[in-house]
């Protein structure tokens, strides 16, 4: 049986995140939330939940001993899927532009920058369901590209540099990323552990996609 890395870094989605992914594995996999470098090192998934703020959120990630390293190895180094949900997501990005300058993983070049919507009516943090928009051809989105609405909450996004990362968007008094993919490496800003079918059939995915 495959094992995915939950990591455990103290976000406050962690426990919805692996209930969701407990749920769409349906007993195919076996998720592990976990802390421990050597676990990560060998998973054959990862997934990097998260929310909050970036700076905090990437000094929690720092903080947890040789986990940062481990997740490298696994995800960067043997290629293994890699799904980050919200600040998960973001924190792939090169840095975070939240409460100063904070640099990121790196793994996909970009900023993470405050949404700021053209249309007034549009509130900020974008909080509530949101169908995506010109969503890629791709195996992980493959439950998505009808237009099912995914739950978001949040003020920032992560904006990258090539345009071909970005998976799908979403137009909230604006358009901006609400996922990203390159090689084995994905990152989704909405919940999908909050998107109810439609998150748990993302989730299915993931734990099928073979990069």
């Amino acid at each position: 049986m495959q094992s995915v890395a939950l990591i455990d870094y103290g976000s406050g989605n962690l426990r919805s995140a692996e209930k969701a992914l407990v749920r769409a594995a349906d007993g195919r996999a076996d998720i592990v939330v976990t802390s421990d470098p050597r676990v990560i090192v060998a998973a054959d998934r990862v997934v990097l939940p998260g929310v909050g703020a970036f700076a905090a959120c990437m000094a929690a990630l720092q903080a947890r001993e040789g986990v940062v390293e481990a997740m490298t190895q696994a995800v960067r180094g043997r290629g293994v899927p890699f799904l980050g949900i919200c600040v998960g997501m973001q924190l792939m990005a090169t840095r975070g532009l939240e409460f100063g300058e904070t640099a990121g993983l790196g793994w996909i070049p970009g900023d993470v920058r405050r949404i700021e919507p053209a249309d007034p009516a549009a509130k900020v943090p974008h909080m509530g369901w949101n169908a995506l928009l010109d969503v890629v051809d791709h195996p992980l989105f493959r439950s998505l590209k009808d237009g099912r609405p995914v739950y978001f909450t949040h003020s920032f996004a992560f904006f990258p540099q090539d345009s071909k990362d970005v998976a799908a968007y979403v137009d909230h008094g604006g358009r901006f990323p609400a996922a990203v993919v390159r090689a084995n490496m994905a990152g989704v800003q909405f919940h999908p552990e909050k998107s109810q079918g439609a998150g748990l059939s993302l989730l299915a995915d993931f734990l099928e996609w073979r990069p």
